[in-house]
């Protein structure tokens, strides 16, 4: 078996700005599939998930990181660029986040209501000196909207029902100042005249806007 890329390696090459979007993304993907995740964890120094806080609310789901196949495959079928701005609704520890930016050079925001989890996200980023990552703290039902940067949205089952359908028609509002695309995982998302799926691959849909 050929040797693993070093993951002290890796982390250096990001903390000093030192690791193109192409470099880490192939550093990435020569690990094999099954050892990819706890690679990029042991990476980011994320190698323990923590308990939610009790600014869980009712009705969200408790924070589980993505995979890194299904990020990349994100990645691809959303066509992520450098001047996207990549948001992830419900961001948890940051690392979906982490893992767009370094992997497409895109900024990345991540909007996370539990306060622990937000704070061991921006140490992460402070961490990787990533300073175009960054992580609002608050509800996403009540945030998303202001978030007119955004160019991609992720959902990777933050919640369903009433507070779902608040963020989608949120979105509106910013899809009609440019084209968005939002990615979902393991959800759909309910059915609105500007927004169509366009690919959808295994658990993951990507839809655009058509405003």
């Amino acid at each position: 078996m050929s040797e693993l890329p070093s993951e002290e390696q890796t982390r250096r090459l990001l903390v000093g700005g030192q690791a193109s979007p192409e470099q880490f993304r192939e550093a990435l993907t020569s690990v094999p599939p099954s050892e990819r995740d706890r690679w990029l964890d042991r990476v980011f120094g994320l190698e323990e998930i923590p308990d939610d806080g009790p600014d869980l609310p009712a009705g969200c789901v408790p924070y589980l990181p993505c995979s890194v196949d299904t990020l990349l495959r994100v990645a691809d079928l959303a066509q992520v660029r450098p001047t996207d701005v990549f948001v992830d609704v419900g961001s948890g520890l940051g690392r979906a986040a982490g893992l767009m930016h370094f992997a497409t050079g895109a900024g990345a925001i991540g909007i996370e209501i539990q306060s622990g989890l937000v704070s061991r996200a921006r140490e992460l980023a402070s961490r990787l000196n990533a300073p175009r990552v960054c992580v609002i703290e608050g509800d996403a039902t009540q945030l998303t909207r202001y978030v007119m940067i955004g160019s991609v949205f992720f959902l990777y089952c933050p919640f369903s029902g009433e507070r779902l359908e608040r963020v989608v028609d949120d979105l509106e509002s910013i899809a009609r100042t440019r084209r968005i695309r939002v990615c979902t995982v393991g959800m759909n998302l309910p059915s609105r005249p500007w927004l169509t799926a366009v690919t959808a691959a295994d658990e993951l849909t990507v839809y655009r806007s058509v405003c």
